[in-house]
């Protein structure tokens, strides 16, 4: 599929914010991708699908999630902010036809991230963090740290989501603090 036909399938599922988020957030993905020497094509696709199912009725998105035989763990079951992820990268495969792994586990992992994620999957994971129209606390250090090293403002977003997380006593899914662990202990090895 081009670029044009994935605006317009996306279009159809969400309204004006979420979609000028979806292209600010594949925008954003290729600009990452061309500065670490990505697939800018996968970028663009992964960036511009990460939340296909985001305006999804919840219950549909279980439906789509169950259909792809997929079972939430207990702090996903929780955290329905989390399943548009996962149903996203099942839609992506049973309704767009997508196989590309990488590009289904750059969505499913775009909002907690894992770890030993894959180039692509932190490059949509850090777009989705970073892209125009993003306005909290601390986005301009985190666009900083996403030129300058992918790995420094992961940790960065992770930081400040168990920040946020913690404060108002929420879970932590175990994929952000494998996520985490996996490249403060690369870093160190490093070191």
């Amino acid at each position: 599929m081009e670029r044009t036909d994935y605006k317009k399938i996306i279009r159809e599922l969400m309204g004006d914010y979420r979609y000028n988020h979806s292209v600010n957030v594949a925008d954003e993905a290729v600009k990452l991708a061309e500065l670490y020497g990505c697939d800018v094509e996968k970028a663009y696709t992964a960036g511009i699908l990460h939340d296909i199912t985001k305006e999804v009725p919840k219950d549909e998105q279980l439906q789509i999630i169950e259909s792809g035989g997929i079972i939430l763990d207990d702090v996903q079951k929780g955290a329905p902010k989390l399943w548009h992820a996962v149903s996203g990268s099942v839609y992506v495969q049973t309704k767009l036809g997508i196989t590309d792994i990488d590009i289904i586990n750059a969505i499913r992992y775009h909002t907690t991230g894992r770890a030993n994620m894959s180039l692509l999957e932190k490059i949509i994971y850090i777009a989705d963090y970073t892209a125009k129209g993003r306005d909290y606390s601390g986005v301009e250090v985190m666009r900083q740290l996403s030129r300058k090293s992918l790995e420094d403002a992961m940790i960065f977003s992770y930081q400040f989501t168990f920040n946020k997380l913690s404060s108002l006593e929420n879970p932590i899914h175990p994929d952000e603090l494998f996520g985490y662990n996996d490249i403060v202990l690369q870093r160190n090895r490093k070191d």
